[in-house]
């Protein structure tokens, strides 16, 4: 984001804030006007505190006034005056004068005492508690004295008596009946229980009185909440996460909507209470100041709806910057995805090498770019979708809408950058196809050339019309001839000089030297047949038999370098002006013969056939190749037809959730294998294309690589278990469906399988086509590498079958063999011993050979039907390779050996199913002890080393042979061997050899005497 971007955005973002910030102002504003009049309502005491005494009517404000006008407040008669807590009637008195007080300040007070039932006391007793509770401004007191003549005296004289005192305190006026209380106040002013006209219920008013505090504390509170949420908003953070701002917008508006109620709630209510008031009447001269009371209430109702309106004002601002902020980031987490892919395919477009040396390299980079293409267009397409809904927000005046618009523009800018390099890469690799299609059809044209005339049948031309037959044929053939040829290399490079290359330039140079070659063969071939034309020769008989075969097919790898040296073609034409005879013995034999390489012309034609070795290891190698790359195809189609759409959300509906968490099981390591294949093993052997003897290296080279079978093999029961468990599943039929296959997924499983075995049978073709090659050591070490892993893919297919083994079969190395046996087993000594020379029947073992030891398991079928049967192997004994010997012959069958452990305590007669699998057991078991018994043999040679850990093999008279004249393999000269076993191997110094008499010769061993080794 540049500079100027960064003001701007900036610049947008402060006027987004100053227009939030000046809602908020207006708001607190609002709710202080609001205060303001809530004070002058609202008063300290409140009709909860003092409503008792209040209903009681030990006082209350009639609404009459005064001169000046005063506040009238009556005291009427109550029997339980003196009763009263002096706290409780000053909170009345305050409670009564604090409601004008409110509305007019500095507000003078009357009082009417009422005590015309009464007594003096009493009355004494009321004006000292008036004049100690009274809170305001006592303009005047005016006492209804006792009416009864005692009273009324008592009354008169208590008064006199007291009266300083009183008046020293607040003014009293001592009245003898009501009519004296006219001469102080007007009638319209009293109630008419004074005798005035006055309407006053004071039930009435107490309602009135408690609406109008409860509408004013529920306006305040109202206030305060309005007030704390603005407050809350104008201070709330901006969280950086979408989830978080959502949250805030929903609780934001769930209290915004809460209080939107509250607010029309107290506004009915203060509406209501208006319509009270007005009911009492808006005179200006109406008691109980209703008029004063109903404008409050109005204008409290007015001031509510204004900070109302100014609270919605600042809530829709903030509620809007939230929206706008959660839409920046759902916008700047999709344009980081959208950069993020279009990133990736510009990262698979770079890496697209434009390498078009052949004509299938270049299909195959078209068809890579083609999908490539395919893919970007389909992001390019998100991306404008994203670019739109960027500039519908910029429109709809979004507070970042700086940012947005510079988005847009990166992602269109990332689009073009993008389509244009495609286009470029489409063009480049067009105009590349284009010309090497061009070359191909001009190598092709001719291949076909030179095998027109490598067919045409040589009697046909001792006639003239075969001779015209023939030259028609080259003349429709030269008809056909490719437009490029009709060019120059130097023009043709000019044409493609955008796209041309080193190869490129050196394969269209390859190209017209071969036309030159052919169109000299057509040339000479035409010169010949067209003096057999003019020429009315008789036929005389072939120096070579006619061909009795029909022509041979032509093969798509001819060429110059593909070893044809020469086209040879043998007839016998009579010299001109001579009379010759088909005996003759002065005729002479014409061989006309072109060199193909060398484009020389001599009078003689042979014909080399499509059989020749070179040809048919070309033939074989285009096989490997060609199955290789629709081996690969069918790899990939597997795994993004079936493994990749295991994830796909729109097919997750057909999936049983226990075969997603399996997909491991069901493809194996195949990707694995994919990846060795399409990215390594596929280009090994497309390099050894014009160099079929190289394809042993390759295998060679990758030898370790193709261990990923060995794998992929061991998990293949599983694989198929599971298959059968779920074929039926419409997930699989559906992906079959899409990919228009017309086998299950069961058979491609199966192809790395069949794709292993296939590769022994190709390179036993190339070694038939290959004798006395410089290479041929390499194609058959290649085969070897490839049987081996056949053998071992079978081996370790067999020993994941084992069970009851409680140890590590890794621990005891590589599966080198395995095989099923007859086997008799014979202890020296114990109970074992009687039991097992009772035994002739053999038992039936499976025994599997490896580098540490060897186990013989028993074989069993487990129960099923069809592919359902497989067998298992039980395990029954171990034998450590470090404690076995062996014997290689048993007399009575030369199928038998022997297997002898520790010392021959156990001795097992293992019997092979023929004797060609007996030595290669053997070979492997005497492979494995000499190697072992070589690095025993080292460690007792170093000096000073123990042989304590060496046993002794058992003695000779057990072992029923004689020492061995010559030096064993292994063993040192003058060394004698005494025994054959992995824990011993001891090699004794022989004494001298002496001399021996004719009788000391030992007798000659029989034939079938065992040799142990």
């Amino acid at each position: 984001m540049g500079p100027a971007s960064e003001q701007e955005e900036s610049g947008q973002d402060q006027e987004e804030s100053e227009g939030e910030m000046e809602s908020y102002r207006s708001l607190l504003q609002a709710g202080s006007e609001l205060e303001s009049t809530l004070q002058q309502v609202s008063v300290p005491v409140c009709m909860k505190e003092v409503g008792g005494y209040i209903e009681k009517q030990v006082a209350y404000i009639s609404g009459g006034r005064g001169e000046d006008s005063s506040v009238i407040i009556t005291l009427p008669e109550c029997s339980a005056f003196s009763d009263i807590p002096e706290e409780s009637l000053a909170k009345v008195l305050t409670y009564l004068t604090l409601i004008p007080r409110a509305r007019q300040p500095g507000v003078k007070f009357i009082i009417i005492l009422d005590r015309r039932l009464d007594t003096w006391s009493s009355i004494k007793t009321a004006l000292a508690r008036i004049a100690a509770s009274f809170p305001g401004n006592l303009h005047l007191v005016l006492v209804l004295r006792p009416t009864s003549f005692f009273q009324r005296t008592v009354t008169d004289i208590g008064f006199r008596f007291s009266q300083e005192d009183f008046m020293l305190k607040m003014p009293v006026v001592m009245l003898s009946s009501v009519t004296d209380l006219l001469h102080y106040i007007d009638e319209n002013q009293l109630t008419s229980e004074f005798g005035g006209t006055l309407d006053y219920c004071h039930s009435d008013w107490i309602v009135l009185r408690t609406a109008i505090e409860s509408f004013a504390v529920t306006v305040k509170d109202i206030a305060q909440m309005l007030q704390a949420f603005g407050t809350e908003l104008a201070e709330t953070d901006l969280p950086d996460e979408g989830s978080a701002i959502e949250h805030l917008l929903r609780s934001h508006t769930e209290k915004y909507r809460k209080l939107k109620e509250a607010i029309q709630s107290v506004s009915k209510e203060g509406r209501h209470l208006l319509s009270s008031l007005e009911a009492s009447g808006k005179e200006v001269d109406c008691h109980w100041d209703v008029r004063l009371d109903w404008e409050t209430v109005q204008r409290l109702l007015a001031q509510l709806r204004d900070m109302e309106s100014a609270f919605d004002g600042f809530f829709e601002k903030h509620h809007l910057k939230l929206q706008q902020y959660l839409q920046l980031l759902r916008y700047e987490s999709s344009f980081q995805q959208m950069d993020l892919c279009l990133e990736r395919v510009s990262v698979q477009e770079r890496a697209l090498v434009l390498s078009g040396d052949s004509l299938a390299q270049t299909e195959q980079t078209l068809r890579e770019l083609d999908s490539l293409q395919n893919q970007a267009q389909e992001e390019i397409g998100r991306a404008q979708i994203l670019i739109l809904h960027g500039h519908q927000l910029a429109a709809s005046h979004h507070y970042a809408m700086a940012l947005i618009v510079q988005r847009c523009n990166e992602l269109r800018h990332h689009c073009d950058t993008l389509s244009a390099s495609l286009r470029a890469k489409h063009t480049h690799l067009a105009h590349t196809h284009q010309l090497l299609l061009r070359l191909d059809q001009a190598l092709t044209w001719c291949d076909a050339g030179a095998y027109l005339l490598a067919n045409q049948m040589v009697d046909k031309f001792q006639s003239k019309e075969g001779a015209q037959a023939a030259l028609k044929d080259i003349e429709k053939f030269l008809e056909g001839a490719p437009s490029l040829l009709s060019s120059r290399p130097d023009l043709l490079s000019m044409e493609f000089e955008a796209v041309i290359t080193t190869e490129l330039q050196a394969q269209i140079e390859r190209t017209f030297e071969k036309h030159t070659a052919v169109q000299e063969m057509v040339q000479n071939r035409q010169a010949c047949l067209r003096k057999l034309a003019d020429k009315h020769v008789r036929p005389v008989q072939l120096v070579a038999p006619r061909p009795e075969n029909p022509p041979r097919s032509k093969s798509p790898l001819f060429s110059p370098k593909h070893g044809v040296d020469g086209l040879k073609f043998t007839f016998d034409l009579s010299l001109p002006g001579k009379r010759t005879s088909r005996k003759s013995p002065n005729s002479r034999k014409i061989e006309v013969m072109h060199d193909y390489q060398e484009n020389r012309v001599c009078l003689s034609y042979t014909l080399e056939g499509d059989d020749s070795p070179d040809l048919q290891k070309r033939r074989v190698m285009r096989e490997l190749i060609e199955t290789e790359r629709v081996y690969v195809e069918e790899l990939l189609s597997v795994l993004l037809g079936y493994r990749a759409e295991m994830d796909n959300p729109a097919l997750s509906g057909l999936l049983p959730p226990l075969l997603h968490s399996k997909r491991d099981i069901l493809f194996g390591n195949m990707p694995e294998i994919y990846n060795f294949h399409s990215r390594v093993f596929l280009q090994d052997l497309e390099s050894c294309l014009e160099a079929p003897e190289r394809v042993g290296a390759c295998f060679l080279e990758r030898k370790e690589s193709f261990q990923v079978y060995e794998c992929y093999c061991q998990n293949k029961p599983r694989s198929e278990t599971l298959w059968r468990q779920f074929s039926d599943c419409a997930f699989f039929q559906e992906c079959q469906k899409k990919l228009e296959h017309k086998l299950g997924l069961d058979s491609y499983l199966l192809k790395p399988v069949q794709r292993l075995t296939k590769y022994q049978l190709l390179l036993k073709e190339l070694l038939k086509y290959s004798p006395g090659s410089e290479r041929t050591s390499e194609l058959q070490g290649a085969l070897a590498a490839m049987l081996e892993l056949l053998k071992s893919v079978n081996d370790s297919m067999h020993q994941i079958a084992i069970t009851g083994y409680e140890g590590e079969l890794s621990d005891l190395g590589r599966v080198l063999m395995q095989g099923s046996f007859s086997v008799w087993i014979s202890h020296k000594k114990g109970p074992t011993r009687m039991k097992e020379l009772a035994r002739f029947k053999p038992m039936q073992r499976h025994l599997f050979l490896y580098e540490r030891a060897l186990l013989f398991c028993k074989r069993r079928e487990e129960h099923g039907e069809g592919c359902d049967k497989t067998p298992s192997y039980s395990f029954k004994h171990c034998l450590k390779m470090s404690a076995v010997g062996i014997t290689e012959n048993v007399k009575g069958d030369v199928k038998k050996f022997e297997i002898w452990y520790s010392g021959r305590e156990e001795v097992y007669v293992v019997q092979a199913p023929t004797v060609e699998v007996k030595m290669a057991w053997l070979n492997e078991l005497r492979r494995i002890l000499t190697s072992q018994q070589k690095l025993l043999k080292d460690e007792s040679c170093q000096p000073g080393q123990a042989v304590d850990h060496i046993q002794l093999s058992p003695p000779r008279s057990e072992r029923g042979v004689r020492p061995s004249r010559g030096v064993p393999k292994g063993c040192l000269p003058g060394l004698d061997l005494v025994s054959l076993s992995a824990d011993v191997f001891l090699c004794l110094r022989a004494r001298s050899p002496r001399p021996r008499s004719p009788r000391q010769r030992p007798r000659p061993r029989p034939h079938h005497h065992p040799q142990r080794h």
